[in-house]
């Protein structure tokens, strides 16, 4: 398949889940019953996300249009370690692989099995050569290059397994979100879906914000408020009772609203839910604490514009394009440059 046959192919997948068959349906409700924390909402806006952000011609091509692709492509095998803390959050290092007209052995995470081998076989039953491209497998060998994700611990095992290859390797990280105190209620509320969408399992969910001296909360927990069928969720709920029992057992103080529980700490990885927060003096204090973290944020979510600091709108963490690539590592270049590489490293 050249890349115009290729691009063609997405955007008929693009149009598939927008029709969302009977097929799909019965494999989201299966999806739910093995990972409950893939509610069959969360599923089907990640879906959505998936065909209005990413399987569009228009974007695809206008993406692709500031890559220089090989008109004789030398074909490579990648290896793809799946993460599965939110539903299809290795897609887009699938399709990158695709479009850069490589194959790809990939290793599914046990959490998020069913939907992406389901979206192959859907393009296998209208384009047949594309079964050259994909192959799901339990154990990755046989490869030129590797991308995977997963938590530190694991990307230690990563760096050991395939440090002698090209590879992307990913560890945790998390969005951070910047408050002056002059937000209003609607942004407030939008900065909600920031940190409870997905439960705050996405490495660009919010986990932490960088708050004035002063702030007032009242705002912020009442617009947070509006989320509170959250808690709804048994394992959520599990998760809100144990962390509010620990932090009243250690006299650690808090605020909190009944779905959500904030705590002062230096740290950008929070608990489930939970949030932290730390206090900044000035802009050049907030860009300094912004700054030494830099490495462990995803993305930073904020309404007034900071100098040196690259903001994206509250609301708007969890809805990335096909040029916001994980940890800033530009996927499709370092898939396009593979066959004048013989080692290619990134290290977080």
């Amino acid at each position: 398949m050249n890349l115009r046959d290729r691009i063609d192919a997405l955007v008929a997948l693009g149009d598939y889940l927008k029709e969302n068959d009977q097929q799909l349906q019965t494999l989201v409700s299966a999806t739910y019953h093995q990972n409950r924390w893939f509610t069959e909402e969360n599923i089907y806006k990640a879906i959505n996300a998936v065909s209005s952000h990413f399987l569009q011609k228009e974007l695809l091509e206008n993406w692709i249009s500031s890559y220089s692709f090989p008109e004789n492509n030398d074909t490579k095998t990648v290896g793809l370690i799946l993460a599965g803390n939110i539903p299809l959050v290795g897609f887009h290092d699938l399709l990158c692989v695709f479009l850069a007209g490589h194959q790809s052995k990939i290793k599914l995470s046990e959490k998020d099995k069913l939907l992406l081998p389901h979206f192959v076989r859907i393009l296998e039953n209208e384009f047949p050569e594309i079964a050259d491209y994909f192959n799901f497998v339990e154990r990755l060998e046989g490869f030129d290059a590797v991308i995977a994700t997963g938590s530190n611990n694991s990307a230690r095992y990563f760096e050991a397994y395939f440090g002698k290859y090209p590879n992307i390797i990913r560890r945790n990280r998390n969005a951070v979100a910047i408050l002056n105190g002059t937000e209003t209620f609607e942004q407030l509320r939008a900065l909600g879906n920031d940190v409870f969408q997905y439960f705050g399992l996405g490495c660009r969910n919010v986990s932490k914000l960088y708050l004035p001296k002063e702030f007032e909360f009242k705002s912020l927990l009442e617009a947070f408020h509006e989320f509170n069928e959250i808690v709804l969720h048994d394992k959520y709920k599990n998760n809100f009772d144990y962390n509010y029992t620990l932090l009243i057992l250690n006299k650690i103080p808090y605020k909190a609203n009944g779905c959500i529980l904030m705590t002062e700490d230096e740290s950008l990885q929070s608990r489930i839910a939970q949030l932290h927060f730390e206090y900044y003096d000035n802009v050049e204090d907030l860009k300094a604490k912004v700054h030494s973290k830099m490495e462990d944020i995803q993305c930073i979510v904020g309404e007034a514009a900071i100098p040196g600091l690259d903001l994206i709108p509250f609301g708007k963490a969890q809805s990335p394009s096909l040029a916001d690539y994980a940890d800033g590592v530009d996927v499709m270049e370092f898939l396009l440059k593979l066959p004048a590489n013989e080692k290619l490293i990134h290290k977080n």
